[in-house]
């Protein structure tokens, strides 16, 4: 493995930095720099080096300092930039197959703080009340202040049965909260499905690991063989991406053969390339081609993709591809924004640098680098028209500007309709002590699922049009 890894780099579209990383293996070869080595700057460097072993208060050693500026070099990038130790990238290869011991948060950092970008589902940390926007300050009585983000992941982690507390500042709340946790051992069901109601179907991927886009197809063969389906709802809400290879695989499940996914452009030849619905860029290896059997009326059932803050990078790409093909109604709200790859160079003592490389681009050309995708029909989350707290991609430190930004104001479509409630179907929201409204929490696919209602209703008005 570690061969194949010194071999060729490991490109990623994932979505924060030690957590959850879309990856798929890549001819990018390691080059050497063009450029000269800044001189001047590197004999900098080399004084500050010397200054700190000669007169810091306490000993400290060559390979932390050195470890400490490689990371300080990286993190000053952008947010997904980063060093990778041994631990932190043997973390990575075992995040894709989705199972690990921990908590069950996307997080990265914010002020020196741990950030939650989003709790997993049927999670620990999903159970405990874990909230998109958390600040994490302490765990268990350590002080997350001075931590590396790759150090506050570490701690999170540990053997199944376990407990942490973690201390937390929360918008709205007056003092911090106290949360007591169990460590489980994290296996992430990638896929659900079930029929909502005779003749319509719904899958829900919650990331995109090494096999999702197969178990998909094998979700869809059985929602197929139960009944004819007249409608399909594709669950992308709060997906925080994952592999790039299985979101290439998902569209193609939709889309014509050879129909463009998705592209990437960077400053090099190798981050310049595109994405296209056939095997040789879905599948790894010699695997069985999985869409080979898939119902032909799964490409042209009526479609709607649900998304919220909480899709991002992977998700986007499908969500971007199927739009852009019209082949789906995109229904929600507007998405994370992770519009940036990033490339895995490994190191040295097994270790790596997470590098970010490149921009990707939906079929149309949009980059959605911290934008994200703007829904064809806005839905909130609730039927008063709430939705959730979600932390961004545009709110995250040194993070990436769009690079078609002011091609895209010139072009902005307008504003979509908010779906407004129905008369006398609101639902009475919470309060924070800030009073700001929150929706109610729910399960997804569950009969208070607003947005899933309002998916239905749309695929239900799409088969009368058609039958007229």
């Amino acid at each position: 493995m570690r061969k194949k890894l010194q071999q060729a780099g490991l490109v990623l579209l994932g979505l924060v930095a030690g957590v959850f990383l879309s990856l798929n293996y890549s001819a990018i070869a390691q080059k050497e720099a063009a450029a000269p080595l800044p001189i001047e700057e590197l004999r900098t460097f080399a004084d500050v080096f010397n200054a700190i072993k000669a007169g810091y208060v306490e000993p400290v050693e060559d390979k932390k300092l050195i470890t400490q500026a490689i990371s300080g070099m990286l993190s000053g990038l952008d947010p997904h930039s980063q060093y990778l130790d041994a631990d932190a990238f043997k973390d990575l290869q075992v995040n894709t197959h989705g199972e690990f011991g921990g908590l069950g948060i996307e997080v990265g950092m914010e002020d020196g703080f741990v950030k939650v970008i989003s709790p997993i589902e049927d999670t620990p940390a999903f159970r405990a009340g874990i909230k998109a926007g958390d600040l994490i300050v302490k765990l268990d009585d350590t002080p997350v202040k001075g931590m590396t983000l790759a150090d506050a992941v570490k701690r999170m982690r540990g053997k199944p049965k376990t407990p942490i507390t973690l201390t937390v500042v929360r918008k709205g709340e007056t003092k911090p909260l106290v949360l007591s946790i169990t460590r489980e051992v994290i296996k992430v069901q990638s896929v659900k499905s079930k029929m909502i109601e005779p003749g319509y179907a719904y899958v829900r991927l919650t990331q995109f690991q090494e096999d999702t886009a197969g178990k998909m197809v094998e979700h869809l063969k059985k929602l197929w063989k139960q009944e004819p389906v007249k409608g399909l709802v594709l669950d992308l809400r709060n997906d925080p991406g994952g592999l790039l290879h299985g979101a290439v695989g998902v569209a193609a499940a939709f889309l014509p053969p050879n129909a463009l996914v998705t592209s990437t452009d960077g400053r090099t030849e190798d981050a310049k390339r595109q994405y296209l619905a056939t095997a040789a860029d879905y599948l790894r290896g010699t695997r069985t081609d999985f869409l080979k059997d898939l119902p032909a009326e799964v490409k042209t059932v009526p479609m709607v993709v649900l998304v919220n803050g909480g899709s991002a990078s992977a998700s986007e790409i499908v969500a971007g591809a199927l739009q852009d093909h019209k082949r789906a109604v995109i229904m929600g709200t507007q998405t994370f924004g992770k519009g940036s790859v990033q490339t895995i160079l490994p190191l040295s003592g097994n270790t790596a640098i997470k590098l970010t490389t490149a921009r990707y681009y939906t079929p149309s050309g949009r980059s959605i680098q911290a934008k994200g995708i703007v829904p064809d029909i806005n839905v909130a989350e609730s039927a008063n028209g709430n939705s959730g707290t979600f932390l961004r991609e545009a709110d995250l430190d040194h993070h990436l500007e769009n690079d078609k930004e002011k091609a895209d104001k010139e072009a902005a479509p307008a504003a979509k309709p908010q779906v407004k409630a129905p008369a006398g179907g609101k639902a009475k929201p919470t309060k924070d002590e800030s009073g700001e409204e929150e929706p109610p929490r729910f399960e997804f696919a569950s009969k208070n699922d607003y947005q899933l209602n309002q998916a239905v209703n749309l695929l239900k008005g799409l088969q009368i049009m058609q039958a007229k």
